[in-house]
């Protein structure tokens, strides 16, 4: 006896349910997975004092911020702007490859010129968070300033009172970029 054929809709009843079982066990196994929360981030444009209120996110850039501070040098370097908590990515030809908010440590480095001296693909921060992308070019008050993100993608939490931490924190996206392009010896220019 020849084997019976099964009908078309049979075959695609078949493959929608099974689509639609993966698609709600992919949901479920995201759902359970690590979330940064609003109560544990620091707005960007807060102080660092242990009584900063939290912020969910840096703000969106405006069309002032867009642009490369004057006296910021020249060619390719990365522009970091103590007063927008701001960071550039510059190419050769001074334009702005990319702009992005940061969080700043409780340690600034002094306005002037400086080069990127290491870099750590992975570390612990000062506060005990797991960062990475984490691209060093300066120190000041004996502790080590440096641009990472967060393993995460959080924000870092408000610094304990008179913690002193010299990390630039950005979000994840920001921190690949800046990693990529902030390879050893890329100037930094640190304004106000």
């Amino acid at each position: 006896m020849p084997a019976r054929r099964l009908p078309s809709w049979v075959w695609v009843t078949g493959l929608t349910a099974g689509a639609i079982a993966a698609v709600v066990a992919l949901t479920a196994q995201a759902e359970s997975g690590p979330h940064p929360t609003a109560s544990a981030v620091k707005s960007p444009h807060a102080s660092a004092s242990a009584g900063a209120k939290p912020s969910a996110a840096p703000k969106p850039s405006a069309p002032s911020q867009a642009r490369v501070p004057e006296k910021s040098g020249a060619g390719r370097r990365v522009v970091y702007s103590l007063g927008q908590h701001r960071v550039w990515l510059v190419d050769a030809d001074d334009t702005a490859r990319r702009t992005f908010a940061v969080w700043p440590g409780t340690v600034n480095p002094a306005v002037g010129s400086y080069t990127v001296s290491v870099r750590k693909d992975a570390v612990t921060g000062s506060d005990g968070v797991a960062i990475e992308h984490v691209v060093y070019f300066s120190a000041a008050s004996g502790v080590n300033i440096a641009f990472s993100n967060a393993v995460d993608g959080s924000s870092p939490p408000p610094a304990a009172a008179g913690a002193q931490t010299g990390g630039i924190r950005m979000a994840k996206a920001d921190g690949t970029a800046l990693w990529a392009f902030g390879e050893t010896g890329t100037k930094v220019r640190v304004v106000d």
